[in-house]
């Protein structure tokens, strides 16, 4: 099966995006600095809606439009719909709420939510399809949730410090209930059976993937003080890193 790792089609526009999105996540420690906690909201969303065009933008490239539009409206209604039903029932994730910082929200859920599946679902499949060699099975599903899933290792405790949602009854992984994680898994083994995804450019995904791995190890551990989740994250989200890679180098 052909996993275009040798078109590495970093096109201008999306280079620019990836700088910039880039960029913006290494400011957030700035803007905490000069403008305090509550500016980091803004700076989420703005970091979300970067990342999110550059995903859309891979996506639109090797799809077209029209298949790209359909697998976001699936995503983003699934994740919308798993989202409610979990703040109202505590299903598949555990007992939480979003506080009022994100807004708009529907029922409860954050609109900003369902972007941020997005933005590393497409990530995880290419980091998957690396890994498995193949973009279709039980094999590569699994492996893109466990991919997707790594990165909630990182970002759960950091939301939570940052005061975007709170956990009615905390677990046992830094204050997140362990169920969290099952849920995550499982909401991500729908999505991508949901929309089978067809072979994507793994190059930009991959690079995506990666530096949200190094950027988030990096912020956790030297400037938002969490450097329990900076370590494991590091590690377990750093392992689909280096395996993916390691089929690149082999590639080549």
């Amino acid at each position: 099966m052909q996993l275009t790792i040798k078109q590495i089609d970093l096109e201008r526009p999306l280079l620019l995006l990836v700088v910039v999105w880039a960029l913006s996540m290494i400011s957030l420690p700035i803007v905490k600095y000069f403008y305090g906690v509550a500016a980091i909201t803004a700076g989420v969303v703005v970091t979300v809606l970067l990342q999110t065009t550059a995903v859309l933008w891979v996506m639109v490239r090797a799809w077209g439009a029209r298949r790209t539009l359909i697998a976001a409206a699936i995503v983003a209604a699934l994740t919308w719909l798993v989202e409610a039903i979990g703040t109202a029932t505590g299903y598949p994730f555990g007992l939480y709420d979003y506080t009022d910082k994100l807004q708009p929200q529907l029922a409860h859920v954050p609109l900003l939510i369902p972007l941020a599946w997005l933005m590393m679902l497409p990530p995880a499949w290419g980091v998957a399809a690396l890994i498995t060699g193949r973009w279709r099975g039980a094999g590569f599903i699994l492996v893109s949730a466990l991919a997707l899933t790594a990165w909630d290792l990182f970002l759960d405790p950091q939301m939570v410090a940052w005061g975007l949602w709170v956990w009615r009854e905390p677990g046992g992984y830094f204050g997140i209930p362990w169920l969290n994680y099952g849920g995550w898994i499982l909401t991500a083994v729908i999505l991508t059976a949901a929309v089978r995804p067809q072979p994507l450019p793994v190059w930009p995904l991959l690079i995506i993937y990666t530096i949200t791995w190094a950027l988030e190890t990096i912020g956790q551990l030297f400037f938002w003080n969490l450097p329990g989740p900076a370590l494991v994250g590091g590690l377990i989200m750093g392992a689909f890193v280096l395996l993916a890679w390691q089929k690149v180098k082999r590639e080549e």
